[in-house]
């Protein structure tokens, strides 16, 4: 009895020490190598050591191998669906068939195939995040089925005792409830640094990414000497809008614009919050007609747009006045974004309601 207590707390004891283990180097490694814990390769790689490592001293009894190789099997196919499952399975299965002995095709249909089938059947269904967060309760509710099914069948199949198969049982469930607890407890983690990460790129009125978000994604561009187009744009007589609406309407007003310009985004363009009134885009283009006919869509679509309270603008409606400048090998980004500011004021200068190109000398 001692020795059997023994063997499955150890057992035990090593699926949660590696579990630990493995998802906190992915809490500590993410930022450095999230291209390579984005390989769909990396769990089941994972899962399989785990597995092997379970596996490689099992409990000896009546030409049976018995460890606790399945609570890690299901749980990868309950949290990520049957293709990981399966190739999380495949070398345990082949270890398995190596280590020999007469119950070897039951104890692969028992211990590999059913419970990466079982777990992949009541998959946990994800919400739209990174990293998901696991019903514990639901998934215990379906491990306990697994097991059950699994001693039942182990007890009439095997030359198992009752004291073998209730072991199993107790441990292979507090193996689970553990993965779920420490899976759970990373991927909070996870989601909150990515949550902190994404608001301090955010502007918090518009949810438009904002001037440092801009900047970074900006010097890579000017780094990699990628072309592209900088706009400046300024929403007109703002401040008389804001006096006669109100700010709450002068919210309004710079979160409609802003869908406006990010709605009008192609690919690989951005647009940010600039501060205050202004905004500003990058177009991954360098030809002058392209950015010309974009911009000055973008300064119609602002102006036929209806504005509620728009009628106490000069004019009768709210309009938007855009400065451009195109990079060069030479320039920095910081020059590039000057000039576009000296484009825009410029239109304002003019008239407003109207695009600039910016033109040296």
């Amino acid at each position: 009895m001692e020795k059997l207590f023994f063997y499955f707390l150890e057992n035990m004891a090593l699926i949660i020490a590696l579990m630990f283990l493995g998802l906190k180097a992915k809490e500590v490694l993410l930022q450095k190598f999230e291209k390579l814990f984005s390989s769909f390769w990396v769990y089941p790689l994972f899962v399989t050591i785990l597995t092997l490592i379970v596996m490689y001293n099992p409990l000896g009894y009546e030409g049976m191998k018995i460890d606790l190789r399945a609570v890690p099997l299901f749980f990868v196919a309950y949290a990520g669906g049957w293709r990981l499952g399966i190739l999380s399975g495949i070398i345990p299965l082949i270890f398995r068939v190596y280590l020999g002995g007469p119950t070897v095709l039951i104890g692969i249909i028992q211990t590999i195939i059913l419970p990466i089938c079982f777990g992949a059947f009541f998959k946990h269904k994800q919400k739209d995040t990174h990293h998901p967060i696991l019903n514990l309760s639901k998934m215990m509710f379906y491990f306990i089925i697994f097991e059950i099914i699994q001693s039942v069948w182990m007890y009439f199949s095997t030359e198992a005792t009752v004291l073998i198969t209730v072991l199993v049982f107790i441990f292979a469930c507090i193996a689970a409830w553990s993965m779920g607890l420490i899976f759970n407890d990373v991927h909070r983690s996870l989601n909150m640094i990515n949550q902190l990460e994404m608001l301090s790129y955010q502007d918090a009125m518009t949810l438009l990414p904002n001037i440092r978000y801009f900047k970074e994604k900006l010097l890579k561009m000017a780094e990699q000497k990628d072309p592209f187009a900088i706009a400046m744009i300024d929403v007109d007589y703002f401040k008389k809008y804001n006096d006669a609406n109100g700010h709450p309407k002068g919210d309004v007003v710079l979160r409609t614009i802003g869908n406006i310009l990010s709605d009008s985004c192609g690919a690989g363009d951005f647009v940010a919050r600039y501060g205050g009134e202004e905004f500003i885009m990058c177009f991954q283009k360098n030809s002058l007609q392209q950015v010309s006919d974009i911009t000055e869509r973008l300064r119609k679509s602002v102006e036929v747009y209806i504005f509620e309270g728009e009628e106490t603008q000069p004019g009768g409606f709210l309009t938007i006045s855009i400065g451009v400048s195109f990079s060069k090998p030479e320039k920095s980004m910081e020059a590039i974004i000057e000039e576009a500011d000296k484009a825009l004021y410029q239109s304002k200068r003019n008239g407003r309601n109207r695009v600039t190109i910016y033109k040296e000398g």
